[in-house]
C-alpha cells in the first residue's frame, strides 16, 4: 500500500500529481469492486451447483424408496396394491403426480390418490432438509464433476481475496466518499480561489486516498475440470470444508460447542482468529476449537480421532505467532513426532524444528534464534534445556494421557515445562470422563485448583454436574455429531522417524539389493520391540478400540501380517491371506464383523482388497506403500461402501528418508504415468490381448525400482554389492 509520503507532504498539493492519484485511486476501486464481485460470484456459483447436486441426491433418494415406504408417514393403512400393479412401484415415480391423474387408475379413489400425494411431497421434504452431499469418486456424476470444479474456483478465489477482503471493501467505500472532496485539488486554479477549510479539507481528503491506494489482487482463472477428481483424491478433506462453508453445514452450534454453557461459548465465539499463517481450510468446529484453546489460556481437547486436533492446535499456535509470538513447542510420543513436524511445515507458514534425535542440539540452537516451532518427544523433554528469557507462546502436549502418571519421571519432566508456560494445550483423544482419576491428573496439570474441586466425594461422577464443572478446561466434540456432512474417507499419512534397529534392518536391505526386502525392512525389527511402524500401528488400534471402532490392517507382505497379528495378541481375528478359499474367507470376515469388540483383522492386501464388504469396521492402517494406487483404493473400498456408518480413517504408515518417501516422490511426478497404467491394464479382464500391454507397462516401475536402490545405496553409503543371496520365502510378497 502506498504511503501518503508520495505526495511529497503537500509541495506539490495539487494539479497533475493529485490528478494521477485520483485516477490511481478510482482505477483500483474500480478493480477492487470487480475482484470482490468475482469472489461472491464464484461463491453463488459454488452455492447454486450444490444446489443442483442436492436436487439430485433427493431424486435418487426418491427413486430408490419403495413406494411402501409412504405409510411410514401416513396412519399406515393406504392401499399401494393398484398403484404398484401399474408401474408407480417408488416414491420418486409418484413425485410430480397430480391427484386427478391418480384417482383414474382402477383400484385407487381421491382419498387414496391425496393421501399418496401428500406423503410423497412430505417425504420429498423431509430429504430436502436432511440429505447429504457425499462426492462419488467410483461413479463421479457430472454434477459432482462441476461441484468440485465451482468449489476449486472459489477457494482459488478465496485465496486471493481472503486477506485483504476488508481493506478492499475500505479501498471502495471509502474512495467513494472522498473523492468529491479530492477533486477540488485536480486544478491547482480552483484551489487558489477556494476558502481554506474547503482546501484544507481537500488536501486531507487526498493524502488519505493516496494512503488508500492498494495493489489489487488478481483472481485466477476458472481451470479445466479434467483434473478436479485427482485433486479431490488428495484435499478432500479441503474440500468437504469449502461445501461446509458454501453450503452453510456447520452444523447445530450447541454441538460444534462440545454443549458447553452457552456463556462460555459465546465468550469464545466473540475472538476473532488470524489464519492468515495457515494454508488449510478450517471447520467451524476446529475453528471454534482453536479459539477455546487460545481463549481459555490452559485447556484439554478431548475430540474423539480424526476430527483433527493437530491442526486444531496448529490454528492456535498460527494465532498467536500471527499477532507476534516468536515460539511455540509440541510435545509427542516419539511415533508422532516426524507426523507433526510435515503437519506444520504442509498446513502453516512457520517453521518446523526437530529438538530430538542426532541433530537436537543445533536444531534448538536454530529454534531459539530464528522462532517456529519446536517439536520434542515427552523422553528427550527430560533433558531440553531452554534459556531462561525465551518466551514460548503455548506448549502443545499431545497424546496427553503419555503423562497422566504423576509419579513418572517424563510426567515431572512435562510440568516443569508447563509450570513455566502462560498458555498449554493438551491433546488427547481418550474419553478419560470414564476414567475420573485419570482425567483429573490432567487437570492438575493445567488448573490445579479445578482439579481440587474433582476430588473424590465431589459427586461429579458420571453427572450432568460433572461436565458443567470442567467446562472451563475442558472440551470434546464426537464424529457422529460434527462430521454428518463429510465424506466417509479421510487419509491421514503417519510419518514415523526410523528406530536404529530399523535403519540397520534396512541398510541390510539396501545391501542386498532386494526392493521387496527394503519395502518390509521397517517390520523386522518387530521381534525385539523397535519398530517405529509397529509401535504407531498399535498406537492408531488401541486408540480405536479406546473409541469402539474396528481397524483392518492391510499389507503385501506375509511375514509384516504375522508381526502385526503376534504383537495385536487376542485384538486380532487371525490372518486373512490369499491361501484362504473364498468360503474360509468370508467367515473369518463374518466373524470379524458380528464381533461386538472393537477388534482388528489382519489381512493381505490383494485377497482383503476385493469381493469382501467390511463396513463394520471404520479404520484402515495401510502397512507399506503400493506402487498401484487402485490397490489401495480397492482395498479401502471394502470399508468405504454403501452401509458405512462412520467416516473411514485411512492411515498410511511411512518411514523417513528411505524407500516409502522414494515412491512418494516418484509417484508424485509420474502420477499421469501410473494412472494411465492402470486404466490399461483394467482391461486384462475383459480382453485376452490385454496382458502384454500390462508387461509393457510394467517396465518403468522395474526400473524406478532400479532407481530407487541405486539412491538409496548413496545415499546410504553402501558399495554395491553383487551378493545376490535370495531373500527368505517369508520376506517375498504374497
Amino acid at each position: 500500500m502506498t504511503g501518503a509520503g508520495s505526495l511529497g507532504y503537500r509541495r506539490v498539493w495539487a494539479g497533475a500529481q493529485a490528478r494521477r492519484v485520483i485516477e490511481r485511486a478510482e482505477s483500483d476501486a474500480a478493480a477492487a469492486a470487480v475482484v470482490l464481485e468475482i469472489a461472491e460470484g464464484r461463491r453463488g456459483e459454488a452455492r447454486a451447483v450444490y444446489e443442483d447436486a442436492r436436487a439430485e441426491a433427493v431424486q435418487e433418494e426418491l427413486r430408490r424408496m419403495p413406494l411402501a415406504r409412504l405409510r411410514e408417514v401416513t396412519s399406515g393403512q393406504m392401499r399401494l396394491g393398484a398403484l404398484e400393479a401399474v408401474g408407480y412401484t417408488t416414491v420418486g415415480s409418484i413425485v410430480g403426480a397430480s391427484v386427478g391423474r391418480l384417482q383414474v387408475i382402477e383400484g385407487v379413489g381421491p382419498d387414496t390418490a391425496a393421501q399418496v400425494v401428500g406423503a410423497a411431497y412430505a417425504a420429498r421434504r423431509a430429504l430436502e432438509r436432511t440429505v447429504r452431499i457425499r462426492f462419488d469418486v467410483d461413479g463421479r456424476p457430472d454434477v459432482h464433476t462441476r461441484l468440485l470444479g465451482r468449489l476449486r474456483a472459489f477457494e482459488e478465489a478465496e485465496q486471493a481475496v481472503g486477506p485483504v477482503r476488508d481493506q478492499l471493501q475500505h479501498l471502495v467505500g471509502r474512495v467513494e466518499e472522498l473523492l468529491p472532496v479530492a477533486a477540488l485539488t485536480r486544478s491547482w486554479w480552483r484551489m487558489l480561489f477556494a476558502g481554506r477549510d474547503r482546501r484544507r479539507e481537500a488536501r486531507a481528503a487526498l493524502e488519505e486516498i493516496d494512503a488508500l491506494i492498494t495493489s489489487v489482487p488478481e483472481v485466477p482463472e476458472d481451470r479445466p475440470e479434467d483434473d478436479v477428481w485427482d485433486d479431490y483424491k488428495e484435499r478432500a478433506v479441503t474440500y468437504n470444508g469449502l461445501l461446509i462453508t458454501i453450503a452453510g453445514l456447520d452444523g447445530e452450534p450447541a454441538v460444534t460447542h462440545g454443549h458447553i454453557p452457552s456463556e462460555i461459548a459465546d465468550g469464545i465465539d466473540s475472538l476473532e482468529l488470524d489464519t492468515s499463517l495457515l494454508d488449510v481450510e478450517l471447520r467451524g468446529y476446529q475453528a471454534f476449537g482453536a479459539r477455546f484453546a487460545l481463549a481459555q489460556r490452559r485447556a484439554l481437547l478431548g475430540d474423539e480421532m480424526g476430527l483433527g486436533k493437530t491442526v486444531e492446535a496448529l490454528a492456535a499456535i498460527a494465532h498467536l505467532h500471527a499477532g507476534g509470538a516468536t515460539h511455540s513447542l509440541v510435545v509427542c510420543p516419539a511415533s508422532v513426532l516426524a507426523n507433526w513436524a510435515h503437519e506444520i511445515e504442509q498446513h502453516s507458514r512457520l517453521r518446523a524444528y526437530r529438538l530430538h534425535g542426532a541433530d537436537r542440539r543445533t536444531n534448538l540452537r536454530s529454534w531459539v534464534i530464528g522462532g517456529g516451532v519446536g517439536v520434542v518427544t515427552y523422553d528427550s523433554l527430560k533433558s531440553l534445556v531452554m534459556p531462561a528469557d525465551l518466551q514460548v507462546a503455548l506448549l502443545v502436549a499431545d497424546e496427553a494421557h503419555y503423562v497422566k502418571n504423576p509419579g513418572a519421571q517424563r510426567t515431572q519432566a512435562t510440568l516443569r515445562h508447563i509450570q513455566a508456560v502462560d498458555r498449554v494445550l493438551l491433546l488427547t483423544g481418550t474419553p478419560m470422563e470414564n476414567r475420573l482419576e485419570e482425567f483429573r491428573n490432567l487437570v492438575a496439570h493445567i488448573r490445579p485448583d479445578l482439579a481440587d474441586r474433582m476430588a473424590p466425594g465431589t459427586g461429579l461422577v458420571g453427572s450432568d454436574a460433572f461436565r458443567a464443572a470442567i467446562a472451563d478446561v475442558y472440551l470434546r466434540r464426537n464424529q457422529a455429531d460434527v462430521l454428518e456432512e463429510l465424506p466417509p474417507r479421510i487419509d491421514n499419512d503417519e510419518w514415523v522417524e526410523p528406530t536404529k534397529a530399523d535403519r540397520r534392518a534396512y541398510a541390510r536391505a539396501v545391501a542386498s539389493g532386494n526392493f521387496m526386502a527394503m519395502r518390509r525392512a521397517a517390520f523386522e525389527a518387530a521381534a525385539v520391540g523397535e519398530s517405529a511402524k509397529l509401535h504407531r500401528l498399535l498406537e492408531i488400534a488401541e486408540e480405536a478400540a479406546e473409541n469402539g471402532w474396528k481397524t483392518v490392517v492391510f499389507s503385501s507382505f506375509l511375514d509384516v501380517l504375522r508381526a502385526v497379528d503376534q504383537a495385536l495378541g487376542r485384538r486380532s481375528t487371525g490372518l486373512l491371506t490369499g491361501s484362504l478359499d473364498p468360503l474360509a474367507r468370508q467367515a473369518l470376515v463374518d466373524d470379524f464383523s458380528t464381533s461386538p469388540a472393537p477388534l482388528v483383522l489382519v489381512s493381505q492386501i490383494q485377497a482383503g482388497g476385493v469381493g469382501l464388504n467390511i463396513q463394520s469396521a471404520s479404520v484402515v492402517v495401510l502397512a507399506e506403500p503400493q506402487w498401484k494406487p487402485s490397490i489401495e483404493d480397492q482395498a479401502v473400498a471394502r470399508l468405504h461402501r454403501l452401509g458405512q456408518v462412520r467416516p473411514v480413517h485411512v492411515h498410511r504408515l511411512l518411514v523417513e528418508d528411505g524407500v516409502d518417501q522414494r515412491m512418494l516422490e516418484i509417484l508424485a511426478t509420474k502420477r499421469k504415468v501410473f494412472d494411465e497404467y492402470m486404466r490399461v491394464s483394467d482391461l486384462k479382464d475383459a480382453s485376452p490381448h490385454a496382458i502384454d500391454v500390462e508387461a509393457l507397462a510394467r517396465a518403468p516401475r522395474a526400473q524406478a525400482e532400479r532407481r530407487i536402490i541405486e539412491l538409496e545405496r548413496r545415499r546410504l553409503g553402501l558399495v554395491p554389492s553383487d551378493d545376490n543371496d535370495a531373500v527368505p520365502q517369508s520376506a517375498q510378497p504374497l
